[in-house]
């Protein structure tokens, strides 16, 4: 149903001025991260309360008024994207942290917390938040735990499902639903709260998040070493992972990105090497030690050109730069950076970039391949023009042959970014017929009325 002015008056009346309503107000909030799609909401709703939230979702249901929950909007999906005249509620003012209990070691949030505070939080009693992704400075817990968000220390430490213990989650009809607690062992019943955590806000809105967080790591080391071939780098990894050394960041950037990089940042790269690999090692420091001693070993047995070792915590930070500016160095190449995810096994990952760069020359496009080598997971990266339109053309059809080559080799469609809209077509092929069904009666169930991110994810 569209968005009338009667429902309009109704949300200014329950929720005063944190309803926008002008077209120049909801242009901000017609996009997201994700390059080359736009669509105006409706209205957006600035929730500050989960009273708020429950009296925006019962006008919604009662209307049948599409609802699109948004955070700081860095999705790369098109996650929270909205539908045409869409109600976009907006969750950022709800920016709180509850608690830090270090008895316990959990931290209360409301959705709105950025990843960065709770890092920051967690640090300044002496514990250790690890999902950190690229947009972590922006990105919001809610935003996080509702695409599952992933980082650049996946590898040891696990993804944004591996922190959540307990969620507040407001259901399509108002019900205020909570599950989970600070206990470290609850087997009763269903995992529930594991149902929202990746669900793209198609089954209901976090209003709360009960974080686990961990000891802070002792000691850390960071190391930097380049290779003329993308195989070397991919065997330094394996080996790595046979001598059971897990690295705290395992990260990888292509020739193309890492000329982007030094242009950008002025590292100190060398800009004619074929790969570069981003090491870090945490924990006790004889570990630490022991570990970056094998690290440059393996890398040197597999022939880099180069092992880079911080001396101190700002070096560290230099090099780590290099990996965390990849997409905003790539981003300054071309008007359109479409940044992509899909992950493969690790022992398919030389295969994979091989294959992006054969297929970035068939379709006549230009790319930087970046990462998580050390889980598979690689950042394809087409640098384009939208306003191109025979361009973008060959873009999507070269992203629809990256997809299926990563489902071919064991891979998946997504490994951090989520569905959304820029990837459901893939997903029925990668996911097939039985669990497409189980989601989509799950989401039924929930939201019998449809009005949770429509058009997202398996629609």
């Amino acid at each position: 149903m569209a968005l009338t002015q009667s429902v309009v008056s109704e949300l200014q009346t329950r929720l005063g001025s944190a309803v926008l309503t002008s077209a120049e107000d909801l242009i901000p909030y017609s996009f997201d991260g994700t390059a080359a799609m736009t669509q105006m909401p409706g209205a957006v709703v600035f929730a500050r309360s989960v009273a708020d939230v429950v009296a925006v979702l019962e006008i919604a249901t009662r209307e049948k008024i599409a609802v699109v929950t948004r955070g700081s909007g860095t999705g790369l999906s098109g996650g929270s994207l909205p539908s045409p005249g869409c109600l976009v509620l907006c969750t950022v003012h709800m920016n709180r942290i509850l608690e830090v209990d270090r008895a316990n070691l959990t931290m209360l949030v409301e959705p709105g917390v950025t990843t960065l505070q709770v890092a920051e939080a967690a640090a300044a009693v002496g514990l250790f938040y690890p999902p950190d992704p690229g947009s972590m400075k922006i990105s919001t817990i809610g935003g996080n735990v509702a695409e599952n968000s992933g980082g650049l220390r996946g590898l040891k430490y696990g993804i944004t499902r591996n922190y959540v213990m307990g969620l507040e989650v407001v259901l399509p009809n108002g019900e205020i639903l909570r599950t989970g607690n600070k206990c470290v062992k609850d087997v009763a019943g269903y995992s529930v709260k594991d149902l929202f955590i990746g669900s793209e806000g198609t089954l209901g809105v976090i209003t709360q998040v009960l974080l686990k967080l961990i000891p802070k790591p002792a000691a850390k080391k960071t190391l930097v070493a380049t290779f003329n071939a993308m195989d070397a780098a991919a065997q330094t990894v394996s080996d790595l992972i046979a001598a059971q050394v897990i690295p705290c960041t395992l990260e990888f950037l292509d020739r193309t990105t890492i000329r982007c990089v030094e242009d950008f940042a002025r590292i100190g790269l060398p800009t004619d090497c074929e790969a570069l690999l981003l090491m870090e090692t945490d924990g006790h420091p004889a570990q630490v030690a022991d570990e970056a001693r094998i690290m440059e070993e393996i890398a040197r047995k597999n022939g880099c050109r180069e092992v880079r070792v911080a001396k101190d915590e700002a070096e560290a930070n230099k090099l780590a730069s290099a990996r965390r500016s990849a997409f905003s160095a790539l981003a300054r190449v071309a008007p359109t950076t479409i940044l992509e995810d899909a992950t493969v096994p690790r022992s398919e990952l030389a295969r994979m970039v091989r294959f992006v760069e054969q297929v970035a020359q068939k379709y006549r496009l230009r790319v930087g391949t970046f990462g998580h080598m050390g889980d598979g997971n690689l950042h394809p990266t087409f640098l384009t023009d939208e306003r191109n339109h025979e361009e973008m053309e060959r873009v999507h059809a070269a992203f629809r042959e990256i997809f299926d080559e990563a489902i071919r080799l064991g891979g998946t469609i997504t490994g951090e970014h989520g569905v959304g809209v820029a990837k459901k077509d893939f997903l029925p092929k990668f996911a097939g017929d039985a669990q497409m069904r189980v989601m989509r009666e799950l989401r039924r169930a929930l939201d019998p009325a449809g009005i949770l991110n429509p058009g997202k994810m398996l629609e």
